[in-house]
């Protein structure tokens, strides 16, 4: 029964004849009804109201019988109307992570409700599935390992748990034993004591990312020592990357700033900030005023106190780079 407040719509997809006005259904969602052999949608039919974006579905197939599971349209509908219910864009979802189609509905509840159980908000879980859609067609026997190693192996904080969870959904379906503790083991042998802070890289593939990225440090110029040192420092390091991000800054600090390669070690934070809208303004008035900060002072500092900075030397003598008062900031602080 069709309330006086909502519209049915209907669309064929075989003809592409709309029936009556419709809003646009994604073209690939033709393409996500066919993986069980021939089967090809013939139409759609979704019941809409002001305030919900899908109420009801009701799918109709063609295909042969004989490969046609009983009641799979019914399987398809009720598990659209639960993502729907709890504010999950099924169409969207399923058009990003197709194995959907062939998840229990029985596990996708079980997972949800896990997750309520973590304290978990709706809004929240909405994001982690947004971010990790797989994390629906991980059964709850996967995801349980995950939140007790991150709690005994990882040393994360009961009350950080979700902290961690929500900035890197992926750890989620990531498995313990062939890429959490591996990974963790990496960053400990590295001398990065605190993992609990940076649970993030956890998710991460030591040979396809973290190598590459020390590898990187040492055909420039760095030793492994000093390569290590850096990442040790600023753990973030590894996810930035090399074309777009290491590379060229570090072209810059050498070919244009002319420093010296000791103080990217001592502060490899320099990768973190904007090549365009923070190093080179700050470098090309350094050099129109003739003075040379530290990178931290150089980088770290608010506008305003950056350009007090700049009037304060434009007042006094400015000091050498070997003057210890130079190497130690007393200049500028």
């Amino acid at each position: 029964m069709v309330s006086p407040t909502s519209t049915l719509f209907s669309y064929n997809f075989t003809d592409h004849h709309i029936l009556s006005p419709f809003p646009t259904i994604p073209k690939s969602f033709i393409g996500l009804c066919k993986p069980f052999h021939s089967r090809v949608p013939t139409s759609i039919h979704l019941h809409f109201t002001p305030n919900s974006f899908i109420v009801r579905a009701v799918i109709k197939w063609r295909c042969p019988k004989q490969i046609h599971p009983p009641n799979c349209d019914r399987g398809f509908q009720n598990k659209v109307l639960y993502l729907e219910s709890i504010g999950i864009d099924s169409f969207s979802l399923i058009e990003n992570h197709p194995m959907l189609i062939t998840a229990s509905l029985s596990d996708i509840k079980s997972t949800v409700e896990y997750m309520t159980s973590m304290d978990f908000t709706a809004i929240e879980f909405r994001r982690i599935v947004g971010m990790c859609p797989e994390i629906l067609t991980t059964k709850v026997s996967d995801v349980i390992p995950v939140f007790t190693f991150l709690l005994r192996e990882a040393l994360v904080k009961g009350s950080d748990i979700k902290h961690a969870i929500y900035r890197r959904p992926r750890l989620l379906v990531c498995s313990v034993d062939k890429q959490l503790r591996p990974t963790l083991y990496f960053l400990q042998s590295i001398g990065i004591e605190e993992v609990s802070k940076h649970t993030y890289l956890l998710s991460c593939s030591v040979e396809e990312k973290f190598m590459p990225r020390i590898d990187y440090f040492e055909n420039i110029g760095f030793s492994r020592r000093d390569s290590t040192i850096m990442f040790r420092r600023f753990p973030p390091l590894f996810c930035y990357s090399i074309k777009n991000n290491l590379e060229p800054k570090y072209n810059y600090f050498v070919v244009e700033m002319g420093r010296d390669l000791k103080e990217l070690i001592e502060f490899p934070q320099y990768f973190s900030f904007s090549l365009e809208n923070r190093i080179k303004p700050r470098h090309k008035r350094c050099v129109e005023m003739g003075v040379c900060f530290p990178l931290p002072t150089l980088l770290k500092t608010s506008e305003m106190r950056f350009r007090n900075r700049l009037d304060v030397c434009l007042n006094s003598s400015t000091p050498l780079k070997t003057s210890p008062l130079w190497s130690a900031g007393g200049y500028i602080d």
